[in-house]
């Protein structure tokens, strides 16, 4: 899909579609003010005596004849529909409208497949809708996913009023499981509350009151940001004016909202991003190919029972997950016992696989995927 040409195109009929607009007003305009000085005419006292107002019709007629705005309107949407018919051929060339050419009937557990999409609306806030779909889709059990994305919302609105409390609350409850996964959450939130506390205009004893209660038991550990926040102690109520105006950016709320998102997401088990819009997003980058593919396939049987595609898919690396391996030979998952292993060519087998290949490695042997030969022992592990 040449994705340049369709911008391109687009963009053409967005300047042919302003300056069309932009002339019918000027031609509005200059037929208006072209009646309102015969009307002047005609109702003026001075000069009603000397001119008929017939012959001013007469002579509006003639003007409006001269500008003939018919045919400039004819000609300035002739102009557009040229231009928005190859808009629109363009459109039709590079998209399908029939996407369910490349559907393949897979059994999907229709249970998961709700809960997912329930997940997805309520993962936005969209709550009303959440529950509208599990009530239709009569999935009563869908409902405990509601709760927890419930009390997010509740954390970040809070945020969003500049009001931390919730987020430290949550924050400290889970500080050792955040330790564990390397998140310095919770030392941030306290340091934007220390900023608020100073810049709020409070006593500058509340803020290393607070320091010394919340701040420093990570001192030990970070050397460059603690020292730095107690040089905002100089500064109460002014720290915009200060060498640490940098701590006041609304970035820190916003990267900080992001980070709580991602972390509140983890501790639930889910990943940051929604399934759904992972799924859709990798979907609308593949169809392309698959549709390709189900085209040049000499039979519809062909396509809906093939186990494996005969040609790969190119997604983008956002869309490149390894945590888990499935040999694409023996199609076993990966463990301690049988590792993903590299070959010189690229493609990734199972240790196991290799082996039978390789007849217990006493021999080369040729990728499954390609036509270069490997032995055993220039295959190295991957570690996930």
């Amino acid at each position: 899909m040449e994705l340049d040409k369709i911008q391109d195109a687009f963009d053409r009929v967005h300047k042919k579609q302003k300056l069309s607009s932009s002339k019918t007003q000027e031609l509005v305009d200059q037929i208006g003010l072209e009646i309102e000085q015969a009307m002047t005419k005609i109702q003026s006292t001075e000069n009603i005596s000397c001119s008929d107002p017939k012959s001013i019709l007469v002579d509006l007629k003639a003007k409006l004849n001269e500008i003939a705005p018919m045919n400039q309107l004819e000609v300035l949407q002739k102009d557009l529909n040229v231009t928005l018919g190859k808009y629109v051929r363009l459109l039709e060339k590079n998209f399908i409208p029939d996407i369910s050419k490349a559907h393949r009937n897979v059994d999907f557990d229709v249970r998961i497949v709700n809960q997912i999409i329930a997940s997805h609306f309520y993962r936005q806030g969209l709550f009303d809708l959440g529950d509208c779909f599990i009530r239709e889709a009569n999935e009563p059990e869908a409902s405990a996913l509601k709760s927890p994305f419930l009390d997010m919302y509740k954390i970040l609105e809070a945020m969003r009023c500049r009001n931390l409390e919730p987020a430290l609350s949550w924050a400290s409850k889970q500080s050792e499981w955040l330790m564990q996964n390397g998140s310095n959450l919770e030392l941030k939130l306290h340091q934007l509350q220390f900023v608020e506390i100073l810049q709020n205009g409070s006593k500058r004893q509340v803020a290393i009151n607070y320091a010394k209660k919340y701040l420093a038991p990570f001192a030990s550990a970070h050397k460059v940001e603690i020292p730095k926040l107690m040089g905002c102690l100089l500064w109460p109520g002014r720290l915009h004016e200060s060498p640490y105006a940098d701590f006041m950016s609304p970035n820190h709320w916003e990267k900080l909202a992001e980070e709580f998102i991602q972390q509140f997401c983890s501790h639930l088990g889910h990943s940051y991003q929604s399934p759904l819009s992972v799924t859709i997003g990798a979907g609308v980058q593949g169809l392309p190919t698959l549709l390709k593919l189900e085209s040049v396939m000499a039979r519809k049987q062909e396509w809906q029972a093939m186990k494996q595609l005969p040609v790969p898919v190119d997604l983008g690396s956002e869309f490149q997950f390894h945590s888990i391996f499935v040999c694409p030979v023996l199609r076993e998952q990966a463990s301690d016992e049988n590792p993903p292993m590299l070959m010189p060519c690229g493609h990734v087998l199972s240790k196991q696989s290799i082996a039978k290949l390789s007849k217990n490695n006493t021999r080369a042997f040729k990728c499954p995927y390609c036509p270069l030969e490997a032995s055993s022992n220039q295959c190295r592990q991957l570690h996930f």
